[in-house]
């Protein structure tokens, strides 16, 4: 069986091990610009082993960020920095990968630290999109109900976003179709409430995420991997679920999707999830074994045996570290000391490789 820090193979890239660095917003640019802080943050991660580096969740337009200060790809001028960052992470052995991202209804909103309430368009904010006019939560701003031109154009943004992201030197791209977001908002009951051919029916509730994932794969060369995030449930009663993330992922790799990256919940403001060790593991553990498709997983995943054990059991391909890896941006190569695995360090820092004990 796979372990931890076998290689990865996906179409033409190799990733040295299957730990990846999880998307995780930042909020720290202007106008959608990377800056330091997103190669310091990037880079450190590929210095400290993980075998892919995600951005965070990069807007395809502004108005397709969550916030005023999170990343975006929607001008040409963006792709320099990026360019930048990608090179370093590569220069690491490691792989750069960018997740683009609309944030639908619930885009507009002050980062966390600066109140994470909604931003009014005469503060600097705008008015957000969505299937249907339903807000998240009393907090958000209501969103405008999308007409037809605006669906196609989402598609567009994404086609254009994925141009730039191939132009900065990305070599995995991943649709962000989770959490709650814009396309997340389709595919729920919860969120869509439309009566044309992009609600009601499991068919025309994915179409959005399906014909974009394909305008995406046609866009990107063969050898570059195409993932896509989603919420396996909702954690939430008529919402999205299980059952039907697993028709979705055979749809999806069907369209040459290559790995669905399993998170869950975000879309309902009353969801209850049942939060543990490894608490999304099972949904993508369901979704490689029904779907016949590579999976990633995430969520609470800490400890080196926990992950090894993910892989080596055949509940993912991959495993996706987020909060552990704020808090340890070497956890991969104190992980392969735990587990006992012989892996390259920095030369910069070889010096502080640890002894073992029986030597």
């Amino acid at each position: 069986m796979a372990h931890l820090f076998e290689p990865l193979t996906i179409r033409g890239v190799t990733l040295r091990n299957r730990i990846a660095v999880s998307p995780m917003c930042e909020y720290s640019s202007e106008d959608g610009f990377a800056n330091s802080w997103h190669l310091v943050h990037l880079g450190s991660r590929a210095v400290g082993g993980a075998g892919l580096v995600f951005t965070e969740a990069t807007g395809v337009t502004a108005e397709g960020r969550i916030s005023p200060n999170d990343l975006g790809i929607y001008r040409d001028e963006h792709v320099t920095k990026l360019a930048e960052i990608a090179a370093f992470v590569h220069a690491q052995g490691a792989v750069a990968g960018i997740q683009l991202a609309h944030a639908g209804r619930k885009a507009s909103m002050a980062r966390p630290w600066s109140g994470g309430k909604a931003v009014d368009p005469n503060d600097g904010g705008w008015q957000p999109i969505a299937p249907s006019a339903l807000a998240f939560a009393p907090s958000y701003l209501l969103p405008h109900a999308m007409t037809h031109a605006d669906i196609r154009k989402v598609t567009s943004d994404f086609v254009v976003a994925t141009q730039r992201a191939l132009r900065a030197g990305f070599r995995v791209v991943e649709i962000h179709s989770a959490h709650g977001y814009l396309f997340h908002e389709f595919l729920s009951p919860l969120s869509n409430e439309r009566t044309d051919e992009y609600g009601g029916s499991f068919d025309n509730r994915t179409r959005l995420l399906r014909d974009t994932a394909a305008a995406v794969r046609a866009t990107l060369p063969d050898d570059v991997p195409l993932f896509v995030r989603i919420s396996a449930s909702d954690w939430a009663p008529g919402g999205w679920d299980i059952d039907e993330s697993v028709l979705l992922s055979r749809a999806l790799k069907a369209s040459g999707v290559d790995l669905i990256d399993v998170s869950s919940g975000g879309l309902a403001a009353h969801q209850r999830i049942d939060l543990r060790p490894g608490y999304q593991v099972p949904f993508a553990e369901r979704i490689r074994a029904e779907a016949h498709v590579a999976t990633g997983a995430v969520g609470l995943i800490t400890e080196p045996e926990q992950a090894d054990a993910i892989v080596r059991d055949g509940q993912a391909d991959l495993v996706l570290l987020a909060r552990e890896l704020l808090r340890d941006p070497y956890w991969p190569l104190h992980a392969a000391t735990a587990l006992g695995v012989e892996v390259p360090w920095p030369s910069q820092y070889e010096r502080a490789r640890p002894v073992p004990i029986n030597a």
